[in-house]
């Protein structure tokens, strides 16, 4: 069969390498499975299943410094969690027996306790025989925190396949953008990241474990994986299959190009994803580990965890090169001495860095341009007035009859606080005044996301706006500029001390209207909130504040970020979190605060803010890169990446918008009411969350009534906005000055 593309140039500076203790590992996991009741008499595998799979392989290859006992008991774990995949297939998926795979997943917790002293229930089949086995062999070697974190994760990968009973499948090719986070759900590799820590003997500090450079080592390792998958896999799933989520027919569609074109674009990706993961390590890891203060030893940690994510990768893609599943010509290695004849597909056998052939100057060339072009952006081009297409709105903006009195109010609280003044001693700190306030006109939006507020609720909601938009631009103007991120961690690190979690802890004294603000702002807000509402809040807000670091650490580097990156960041910078946490007020007494943890909610949540962060971007196109110099603009972001014009990136941002809305709307009608019944809600809490659905929808439509009617992003307004750079005298700094001549350039043009 002639394929389809030719497999690109990988980015693979890191060469595979196999664990010695393959041999060991094959008759161990056999011994296991056998044991635990996996094959003959399961009705699911037999032996020849199992040694036709070869997870030990597979293992072999992905931790290739494993001593044995540990690599035995990781490939264990692998032919456990393929056991249950074909298990809960067989038993509840063929037969659509939602309720009872509900109750089977229901009992798997069980088997995982925090303490070993905690009895577990008698196993009824091979899965629960086998996950009692692992657990219990697993943990003691492993922290609470880590046994917290794994078990976790193994619910999720659990879980998704109780979804799958309910989803509607729709039919229809994802969006780029879209289907890069649904690829990363549904995978195994975050799971399989919990196993590295245990592999390599790094587990990671909690005092790191859930922070963003943690989290995105762990995410773009995933979406490596995932990704190479599609490459490898694509002419299976298209001709054999009819599958429409592959990340190559993904980029065929929306780019309207061949498929080698888009084969090579995914390849793109994956390389993005990797120099992301690299970047990081780079980057942020020295950073973080200063700033969390961390031991020698657990600084090591970190970076063996980093390294055997890495091996990860690496011998996914040497484990897939070998497969005589997948499009690779037969497999790159397969009259090698150590080749297998025929390794399985799996959700988990696909690739990242590395490969036994591995060339660091064919890898360096394939990734320079990719790299160089995510840094050499040239800020403050002419690019006209921002397009605005015909947006997808379904939901009636309402109206607050406090509007005007609002309007009023906070000129006077703003005036109040300082925010429109200059900063004594601040350069470039007088970022408004009050004819920006007024154009800016955030009661309006305030209006828009509670109509239904009175006068007081209204005004806590416009000043709360108020300030976030205000800090949102006094932190490139005021440390953007001088690339004084030490400051802006300073100022960040300090705003926190406004919001106490207990009212009896004393606060400093404001030295800047941005503390003021915020601390007027949280004695009003957090006073009546329950301990826990509030942690949840001041989370909320410290969210925030520091995806306004991230920004200006990508300014100070000229870096535009990959879409998968910025859309997840873009949640934190544009302040979802707080604004939904504000809908959420007076919510956890009647809804167990696990429900807003559920996929569904999240992704209710997420589809909401990813629409309404999109549509600021396709606004403040123009105020951004023509005005502001800045790379964190949606738009600017997919232009980049793909090396697309404006009017692709454009419709590949609207079309993204689009099926955001589609997800909503999807999530509250179809999944939702799952979730209602699968916790058993009452009818009052099931009301309290059809009317935040309700907030949500208002918060969509006042947010775009906002955008059209306020005056901050039209060209009149841009001119007239305080503390607003010319496009080139704002081009200072190191290496600027070739970006000043090209500017010119691009302006006489």
């Amino acid at each position: 069969m002639t394929q389809p593309f030719e497999l690109p140039t990988f980015y693979t500076p890191h060469p595979a390498r196999l664990n010695p203790h393959l041999e060991a590992a094959r008759k161990h996991s056999k011994e296991w499975a056998r044991g635990m009741g996996m094959l003959e008499g399961s009705n699911i595998w037999d032996e020849s299943d199992l040694d036709a799979h070869d997870y030990a392989l597979l293992c072999s290859y992905t931790h290739p410094d494993a001593p044995e006992p540990a690599l035995s008991l990781v490939t264990d774990w692998y032919v456990w969690v393929f056991f249950f995949d074909d298990h809960f297939l067989e038993k509840f998926k063929r037969t659509l027996d939602r309720k009872g795979g509900k109750e089977y997943l229901d009992r798997l917790p069980s088997f995982m306790p925090m303490d070993l002293s905690t009895p577990v229930p008698e196993p009824t089949n091979p899965v629960e025989a086998g996950l009692a086995d692992l657990w219990a062999r697993t943990v003691p070697s492993m922290s609470l925190e880590w046994r917290a974190r794994f078990a976790e994760s193994t619910e999720h990968l659990l879980n998704e396949s109780l979804w799958e009973l309910s989803n509607i499948n729709i039919h229809r090719v994802p969006n780029p953008v879209e289907y890069i986070e649904m690829r990363r759900k549904v995978g195994g590799a975050p799971w399989s990241a919990g196993l590295v820590e245990y592999a390599t003997g790094a587990e990671v500090p909690a005092a790191v474990a859930d922070s963003r450079p943690l989290r995105v080592l762990k995410d773009t390792f995933s979406d490596g994986v995932h990704l190479r998958n599609d490459l490898f896999s694509y002419q299976r799933e298209t001709e054999d299959e009819g599958e429409l989520s592959n990340g190559v027919l993904v980029l065929e569609t929306f780019l309207g190009c061949t498929t080698q074109e888009a084969a090579d674009a995914v390849n793109d990706l994956i390389t993005s994803r990797l120099q992301q993961f690299e970047n990081t390590v780079v980057t942020e890891l020295p950073s973080l580990f200063v700033e969390k203060g961390l031991a020698p030893h657990a600084c090591a940690d970190v970076l063996a965890y980093a390294k055997g994510l890495q091996d990860w990768q690496s011998g996914g893609h040497e484990w897939h090169m070998r497969s005589s599943r997948y499009m690779n010509g037969g497999g790159s290695a397969a009259d090698g001495p150590s080749a297998p004849s025929a390794v399985p597909w799996s959700p988990f056998s696909v690739g990242g860095i590395g490969t036994s052939a591995a060339d660091l100057k064919t890898a360096l060339r394939t990734a320079g341009d990719q790299r160089l072009r995510g840094h050499t952006h040239v800020p403050y081009q002419k690019v006209g007035p921002s397009v605005l297409p015909d947006f997808d709105m379904p939901f009636t903006a309402a109206h607050s009859p406090h509007l005007n009195a609002a309007r009023r109010n906070i000129v006077g609280w703003s005036h109040r606080m300082g925010l429109l003044v200059g900063q004594p001693g601040v350069p470039f700190s007088d970022v408004w005044d009050e004819d920006a306030l007024v154009r800016y006109d955030l009661p309006l939006c305030a209006a828009g996301l509670h109509p239904d507020a009175t006068l007081e609720e209204l005004d806590l909601s416009s000043q709360w706006l108020t300030w976030g938009t205000y800090g949102d631009d006094f932190y490139p103007a005021v440390f953007g500029r001088a690339r004084d991120l030490a400051s802006a961690k300073v100022c960040t690190e300090r705003l926190s001390l406004f919001m106490p979690l207990d009212s009896s802890t004393p606060v400093p004294e404001p030295v800047s209207a941005l503390e003021r603000a915020l601390a007027d702002l949280w004695a009003r807000t957090a006073g009546p909130m329950s301990p826990d509402a509030r942690c949840t809040f001041r989370a909320a807000i410290d969210k925030m504040t520091a995806s306004w670091v991230w920004e200006l650490e990508d300014q100070a580097q000229n870096r535009i970020p990959d879409p998968v990156d910025y859309i997840e960041m873009r949640r934190a910078t544009f302040g979802s979190d707080l604004t939904m946490s504000l809908s959420r007020l007076g919510h956890g007494r009647q809804v167990p605060p696990e429900i807003y943890r559920t996929g569904p909610m999240r992704a209710l949540e997420n589809s909401a803010s990813d629409y309404a962060a999109l549509l600021n971007d396709v606004f403040s196109y123009q105020k951004e890169i023509e005005y502001e110099g800045e790379v964190h603009n949606g738009i600017l972001v997919v232009q980049n990446f793909f090396d697309c014009d404006y009017p692709t990136a454009l419709a590949i941002v609207h079309d993204l918008m689009k099926s955001r809305m589609r997800e909503f709307q999807h999530v509250a009608a179809n999944e939702l009411p799952i979730v209602y019944d699968d916790f058993d809600l009452s009818p009052e809490a099931r009301e309290i969350l059809d009317g935040y659905v309700k907030e949500l929808e208002n918060w969509l439509s006042g947010i775009l009534v906002w955008h059209r009617d306020c005056r901050r992003y039209g060209e009149a307004d841009l001119r007239h906005t305080p503390g607003t750079p010319t496009r080139i005298t704002a081009l200072t700094g190191l290496g600027t000055s070739a970006a000043r001549v090209l500017q010119s350039a691009l302006s006489a043009g």
